[in-house]
């Protein structure tokens, strides 16, 4: 009886030694394809999807049948078509058609008037399209006589553009979500990019010319950050900063939202008109809203600024250069805008992907990401409390501490995400399976010498 129990304790620890085994193994290969950095980005979200639906069906039936997609409240995909054959294609492509009266060649044409017409500062327009309407708004410095001179070229253009004051002054908005320092001044890190040598900071092009030298907030404005090696304003409105070391450090594809959390970011994608989205900066911290007009041209007093993406989410000066983001996907940096969180107003957006397309980077992102394998996403709602996680624990579009993390010998051997436990796993395994070998061969041994001393006898 006794040896039947040893032959099944023998048996069940040779079992769970060889279960040990795999279960390590499955851990080692799990931590090695969650580690970081990685550049590149696939950009997966509901929203991004209805987006991509309803550009789709625009391409296919072209500008002179559409007027552009937005996203609707029900969040299907909504496309502006001309003809009843376009609407017919678009219900069975799944989305919902609206019929308009203008084409996007219509609409396009009357904001190449507006542009030919003499620039007045203070003016912004964009193409409304979910009214049909070319939206043209002054803010508060623009003279009567700039103001009545713009509405003759818009009533030559015909009804569908529509003119309305705005209080505030359309301005560049300084700062951001990570505060950095020049000598002219403050602004904001945008996103963390690389070219797959070095890394860099993409932000806002207003911030300040090639050759700034930029210094960290958070070091008391002390520590030499980067140096501004591209930018372009106006006509665009990014530049990219050099990182004095070349490297972008820990959290490089996280963006602050304040109180010391973080967003985890995992590609980058143009947005859709209607789609709601998160803004973050260092005056006036996280705020959301949506998207209300894409390619939109705004004449600052230093330089006109095209193909923007308009929104209503607040900003206040201190906020440019920072993130734009939707479900953790990095959509632009802050340009400026009027009004501020108060009584709310109109901001402008560079987009990220035409900025990154120019310079000939890439987000800095988790390989996790880059592979196109994330998590579940959730975006922040601006008055949510934000949980305290480690960054690296983060899946896709959720909050994570913008802090470091414990990097002890001891946490990096028990955190589930690294090689150490899997290690560990695999270890214990071997020793439990060399040791029933072990004690079997001398049980083995022992019965042996007693069997044949007997015999000797």
């Amino acid at each position: 009886m006794r040896h039947a129990r040893r032959r099944v304790v023998r048996r069940g620890t040779q079992l769970a030694a060889v279960g040990g085994l795999l279960l390590g193994g499955a851990m080692v290969t799990t931590a090695m394809a969650s580690e970081t950095p990685a550049t590149s980005a696939v950009p997966f979200s509901s929203a991004t999807e209805a987006g991509d639906t309803g550009t789709a069906l625009v391409t296919k039936l072209g500008t002179a049948r559409t007027a552009g997609s937005w996203i609707g409240a029900d969040g299907k995909p909504v496309v502006a078509v001309t003809d009843e054959q376009a609407a017919a294609m678009v219900k069975r492509a799944g989305a919902e058609p609206k019929m308009v009266s203008h084409s996007m060649n219509v609409l396009k044409a009357a904001t190449a008037t507006l542009r030919a017409a003499p620039r007045v500062a203070g003016t912004a327009w964009a193409v409304d399209y979910r009214t049909n309407r070319v939206m043209v708004e002054a803010d508060s410095t623009v003279s009567a006589s700039d103001w009545t001179a713009l509405k003759q070229v818009a009533a030559g253009i015909g009804g569908f553009v529509q003119m309305q004051r705005t209080g505030g002054t359309f301005t560049p908005r300084l700062n951001g979500a990570q505060p950095i320092l020049s000598t002219g001044g403050r602004c904001s890190a945008g996103f963390n990019v690389t070219n797959g040598q070095t890394d860099f900071i993409l932000t806002a092009g207003h911030c300040g010319p090639a050759n700034t030298i930029w210094f960290d907030e958070a070091q008391g404005g002390n520590e030499q950050l980067g140096t501004t090696i591209n930018t372009q304003f106006p006509g665009n409105d990014f530049s990219l900063i050099q990182y004095a070391n070349g490297k972008a450090g820990d959290n490089a594809d996280v963006v602050a939202i304040g109180n010391g959390q973080g967003v985890r970011i995992t590609g980058s994608a143009d947005p859709t008109v209607g789609q709601k989205v998160f803004r973050s900066g260092s005056t006036s911290g996280l705020h959301d809203g949506t998207v209300t007009a894409l390619n939109a041209t705004v004449n600052y007093p230093e330089g006109t600024v095209t193909g923007l993406i308009q929104t209503n989410v607040c900003a206040e000066p201190g906020d440019s250069g920072g993130p734009l983001f939707s479900e953790g996907i990095a959509l632009g940096m802050t340009s400026g805008g009027s009004g501020d969180c108060t009584t709310g107003g109109v901001t402008f957006f560079q987009p990220v992907t035409r900025a990154m397309a120019a310079l000939n980077v890439q987000l800095i992102v988790t390989k996790q990401a880059a592979t196109g394998t994330q998590g579940a996403s959730a975006a922040p709602s601006a008055s949510a409390t934000h949980s305290t996680i480690a960054p690296s624990a983060a899946s896709p579009g959720s909050t994570a501490a913008v802090g470091s993390s414990d990097t002890s010998l001891a946490a990096r051997l028990t955190d589930t995400r690294n090689v150490g436990p899997g290690l560990l796993v695999i270890g214990g395994s071997l020793i439990a399976l060399v040791g029933t070998r072990y004690f079997r061969a001398e049980q083995d041994r022992k019965a042996y010498q007693r069997y044949y001393s007997a015999t000797w006898g």
